[in-house]
């Protein structure tokens, strides 16, 4: 039993690296050293025995191992970094370090080592709660997904490069085609190796730690000690004869088999044929066999200890590669699936692109787009739970999340299954649901009195959009209060979305709705039994969005920055001298933004509403927020929807009441804004026109913009000013600032009380429960509710 409880490891102490065309690095050694370790064999005692070998005990060590990877495009940048993440320990490379370890063959299960073909393995954690990647940065300081309105926004002109960067394009993290190319080279049908006892949907499911919070370190986890990590354990590159398989080697299972030896097939270049496959043996044979080639391999099945040996084994290959191929028929999507789990398991959202080049990189040839989507979307699905079954679990989250929260809103909808024309009753297709939960809807009643709404499509095996309706706070953070997963966007989707938002979340009079122009949404809003019709509602466009059909018409990025200051104008005086430059570029721009209403897409004609929100932006945003969920199974989706703002709302609540602490009367946002006004403020000359204290004119010794009137009247009764911004933002701006200091009143007393510290404190008052286990959850005994087909990618 000796040989089947050690293996030996090589030592590379001198010598140099040399990179081959064909299998990548190679170690030019001549004289490696050779030790013996077992399966209880510590890091520390590896170590110690190869520097006794070497006669370096006590030494100063390097035991990080270096690859060769050519930087050529953003995406190998990309790799780069998530080779960087999955391995924190690294911090640059020494290349007078050549000693290394190197296992000549293992398995990476400890407890069934062998003592040939290293067999890779993804290290997936069995872990307590749901999970992706998130990214809170993008806001400015330490706000959440923060639009903020700076100091450029306070000069009376619209910020600088408004027309670049307001409307550009949104970069999505991976827009992936609606249709996937066939590839011929998949073997769909083929036994896939079940690599991880991962997820089900059956209420026992294990995620990723970083589900529920918002993790910024959850790209950088570690791998379990006895499993691969990373990128997974290669084999010992150019050592022949102890990278061949052995008779006893023993497997844990037939799928762990399959793996090792079509990793094995793909690391030596060479093609085999499966010759007989099924529940007890398996046997491979070389595509040369017969001509000249004896490489076969037979496997079969120890019922007694239910584990997988190889019987037979006639190896190395004698045969050479006759053609040079960028792809390899053994790579295909169960091979990759185990490769990039580690990847797709710290971030859902990692684009095809990503895994497609890292594939490349490790294994030396390039798979096909529609393989690699393919083993991203099985790697997703052992990690978050089967994705069909995923929408059968919905039902019971309904029923589970009510029984956690009371006051929760979830209506689920789906259309009957007719089987030769008769209705299945015994299934159901999902067709749509919307969600709320009540602290959303609490908070709500504290934000800005405008609600943003958007729509991004679902990249997983079903297609589906996933509509989302998005608040913000005093503080300019960012807050989806409602959701809905819909086939997609039409008016019967919106309307199904709109009409509970407005029942369940939004039936406060006078709100503004900021959308795209969306036929579907127009439709919906103009509804007559909707609640969206003035004076309960009103709508207001993207100018984004504008901006881009005008673009459709008028190529330029002038006239289109024309445009956008126009729009953003606070003013008519304003946006008749932006209006004016563009019609002496094209009288026909001008007529086709006629054609919209103005009161949609100018700010000076919104009578303050917008609060000085132009675009869907803020929707877009809450991508920083919800990072990955569009990647994920629709129950996993929704699971991670409640687990993201439980951490929000803790994190956001404990801000606020730490500043209301320290005796803060208003957020920070304002407060910032504020500050950059008062600098303006005191180079003005005012001049009072009423004994009461609030009728005056401000001259601007300085002009304070590339527009400016000169003077302007302030009117601190009614809270107007010449300029636009204290009626458009509903705080003082820096003439209204220069008013109060002459007359020696408090500024404080024309602020909004939406930006009080505890307006704010109160959106985020109610929090959130914890969950009750999925085991506890109410039974459901309606019909199963499957995917429609027609939606599958």
């Amino acid at each position: 039993m000796a040989s089947e409880e050690s293996f030996g490891v090589l030592v590379h102490h001198r010598g140099s690296i040399k990179t081959k065309t064909r299998s990548g690095v190679k170690f030019t050694d001549k004289d490696p050293l050779c030790i013996v370790v077992k399966p209880t064999t510590s890091y520390d005692d590896l170590v110690r025995s190869v520097l006794m070998k070497l006669g370096l005990e006590g030494a100063k060590r390097d035991t990080v191992k270096y690859d060769c990877f050519t930087i050529g495009s953003d995406e190998d940048l990309q790799v780069m970094f998530l080779c960087r993440r999955q391995f924190p320990e690294v911090r640059g490379s020494n290349r007078n370090a050549t000693t290394e370890a190197v296992a000549a063959g293992s398995s990476s299960r400890p407890a069934v080592a062998s003592s040939s073909v290293p067999v890779y393995e993804p290290a997936v954690e069995p872990v307590a709660s749901p999970s992706f990647a998130v990214d809170l940065n993008d806001g400015v300081g330490d706000v959440v997904g923060s639009v903020d309105i700076l100091p450029n926004a306070l000069q009376g002109v619209p910020p600088v490069g408004v027309g670049d960067g307001v409307l550009g394009d949104v970069e999505e993290d991976d827009v992936e085609p609606d249709m996937i190319e066939d590839d011929s080279g998949d073997e769909v049908g083929a036994t896939e190796p079940a690599l991880v006892v991962g997820g089900s949907s059956s209420g026992t499911q294990q995620y990723p730690p970083h589900f529920s919070s918002l993790d910024l370190d959850a790209m950088r986890q570690e791998g379990v000690s006895g499993h691969s990590v990373g990128f997974g354990a290669r084999d010992a590159e150019g050592t022949a004869g102890l990278t061949e398989f052995q008779v006893g080697q023993q497997f844990q299972d037939k799928d762990e088999a399959l793996l090792s030896v079509k990793t094995y097939s793909i690391r030596r270049r060479v093609q085999y044929k499966v010759v007989e496959s099924d529940h007890r043996r398996y046997v491979g044979k070389c595509s040369e066999f017969g001509n000249g080639c004896t490489w076969l391999i037979r496997l079969s099945l120890w019922k007694r200890k239910g584990i997988w040996e190889v019987k037979q084994y006639n190896g190395p290959h004698t045969c050479l590669a006759t053609s040079i191929s960028s792809d390899h028929r053994s790579l295909d999507y169960h091979v990759i699936s185990a490769f990039v789990m580690p990847m797709v398991r710290a971030d859902a959202s990692v684009s095809i692109k990503v895994l497609l080049n890292a594939t490349a990189a490790h294994f030396g040839f390039r798979p096909t787009y529609r393989r690699v989507w393919m083993a991203k979307q099985k790697a997703i699905a052992l990690v978050y739970g089967d994705w069909d079954e995923s929408y059968n679990e919905l039902p019971r989250w309904v029923l589970g999340v009510q029984l956690t929260m009371p006051g929760t809103v979830a209506i689920l909808r789906t259309s009957p299954v007719r089987v030769s024309g008769q209705v299945d009753e015994s299934q159901a297709f999902f067709h749509r649901l919307f969600w709320t939960f009540p602290p959303l809807i609490q908070a709500f009643l504290h934000c800005k009195p405008l609600v943003s709404i958007d729509g991004t499509h679902l990249y997983g095996k079903y297609g589906g959009t996933l509509l989302i309706a998005i608040a913000q706070d005093g503080n300019s953070n960012i807050l989806p209060v409602a959701f809905a997963l819909v086939e997609g966007e039409n008016a019967e989707s919106w309307s199904f979305f709109l009409s509970h938002l407005r029942q369940h979340v939004t039936p406060q009079p006078g709100l503004l709705v900021i959308s795209d122009r969306h036929n579907g949404i127009k439709a919906a809003l103009e509804a007559p039994d909707g609640g969206w019709l003035p004076p309960s509602a009103y709508r207001a466009f993207c100018i984004r969005h504008v901006a881009a059909n005008f673009s459709l018409t008028f190529k330029g990025k002038d006239a289109r920055r024309l445009l956008v200051n126009a729009a953003y104008a606070k003013t008519e005086v304003e946006f008749d001298y932006w209006f004016d430059i563009l019609r002496s570029e094209d009288p026909a721009m001008c007529e086709w933004a006629n054609r919209i209403d103005y009161s949609l897409w100018t700010q000076h004609r919104d009578e303050g509403r917008r609060f000085g929100h132009m675009t869907t932006n803020i929707s877009e945003c809450v991508n920083s927020i919800l990072k990955g969920v569009r990647n994920l199974p629709v129950c996993s989706l929704v699971k991670a929807t409640y687990g993201r703002l439980a951490e929000l709302f803790v994190r956001k609540g404990r801000e606020a009441e730490a500043q209301m602490g320290t005796g803060q009367q208003f957020s920070q946002y304002l407060v910032k804004c504020i500050e950059a006004n008062l600098k303006n403020s005191r180079c003005f000359t005012v001049t009072l026109y009423d004994r009461d204290n609030s009728e005056f004119t401000v001259a601007e010794t300085t002009p304070t913009g590339s527009f400016s009137l000169g003077t302007y009247r302030v009117s601190l009764a009614s809270q107007t000013c010449d300029c636009g911004y204290f009626q458009a933002l509903h705080f003082p701006c820096q003439h209204a600032l220069a008013c109060c200091a002459y007359s020696r009143v408090t500024w404080s007393s024309y602020v909004h009380s939406v930006y009080q510290i505890s307006s704010v404190f109160r959106v985020y008052q109610m929090g959130f429960t914890p969950p009750i286990p999925e085991g506890f959850w109410p039974p459901y005994d309606g019909p199963t509710v499957i995917p429609d087909p027609a939606k599958r990618r």
